[in-house]
């Protein structure tokens, strides 16, 4: 689309809307439709071996947005080879694949095999999942274990954009950022869900099976903005490293919001439950604040308010 080209890593994207990992499972129909305004596809996150999830309910909703707790379910590497990676060639759309795991060899050996297939452009390290017991966010609390592991897949990832998916669940997000790309980051994501809680005051019981979840949905989107500001002043301008912001975007203005802000790309995640147009709404919206403001490019917007 005339004016949302831009740049992630290696990849040319024709807009920088990306679909975030986990909204929509492993069924990308639901994306096909929104393929114009689409820059890339993001799959579900994908561990070495299969695994079952947490208990349900794994879903509620609140007021300020939703809490889920899928415990990263997935048929496991090899499945996903196998019968999910054809699928991914109807995207006609570059595809990143997001990957997890218990150990640093997981992740290792997931981002070795996926490094061998032309379907997948780029590989995103999901070290903030907020809902499984071992690993995810262990890895994106921990300066030095993230470095490291960041180093350890940079050597096998080889020609793909290797993206860091960071967590808010910190105390200091920049210091994070600092390590993944000491380690080899070529991108950052910022940021993925906020730790919470839900209770049913009729039962008197937790909201969802696993007790706490990931808080996605408008209610972050303030604390994806500042995150989104920290890193990018603190230390990925100055690396030239690109921001895929995200959290809470709805409309085009939240979008340019977190580009203002510093962000390259931007993730749109929850919102597709509810308005399953959003691309489509929150790019057109975009081109129309690009002539209003007589930008030629959204790439001139980048950081701009700081």
């Amino acid at each position: 689309m005339e004016g949302l080209e831009t740049q992630l890593g290696s990849l040319r994207l024709k807009t920088p809307l990306l679909s975030a990992s986990g909204v929509y499972g492993l069924d990308y129909e639901t994306i096909i439709s929104s393929r114009p305004y689409l820059g890339a596809a993001v799959t579900k996150s994908v561990t070495l071996h299969p695994r079952q999830g947490n208990p349900e309910p794994r879903i509620a909703e609140t007021r300020a947005g939703m809490l889920n707790a899928i415990g990263l379910q997935n048929p496991g590497i090899a499945v996903f080879v196998a019968e999910e990676i054809p699928k991914l060639r109807t995207l006609e759309v570059p595809v990143i694949a997001s990957i997890a795991g218990e150990e640093i060899d997981e992740y290792v050996q997931c981002a070795e095999i996926l490094s061998t297939r032309e379907e997948i452009h780029a590989i995103e390290l999901n070290v903030s999942c907020p809902n499984v017991e071992k690993g995810g966010i262990e890895f994106g609390c921990d300066e030095s274990v993230l470095e490291d592991l960041v180093v350890r897949v940079r050597k096998v990832a080889l020609g793909k954009t290797l993206i860091v998916k960071l967590t808010p669940n910190v105390t200091d997000i920049a210091a994070i950022a600092q390590a993944a790309i000491r380690g080899g980051a070529n991108a950052l994501c910022v940021i993925n869900t906020l730790r919470g809680m839900a209770i049913d005051v009729e039962t008197q019981k937790p909201a969802l099976g696993n007790r706490i979840g990931g808080l996605s949905g408008i209610g972050i989107h303030p604390v994806a903005v500042y995150a989104v500001y920290k890193c990018y002043t603190t230390c990925c301008k100055k690396n030239n490293i690109p921001i895929i912001g995200l959290g809470g975007v709805t409309s085009a203005a939240e979008a340019l919001e977190l580009i203002l802000a510093g962000a390259t790309c931007v993730g749109i995640g929850t919102a597709m439950f509810r308005e399953p147009n959003v691309f489509e709404t929150v790019a057109k919206g975009m081109q129309q604040y690009l002539q209003k403001h007589g930008a030629k490019s959204i790439r001139e917007l980048i950081g701009k308010a700081v």
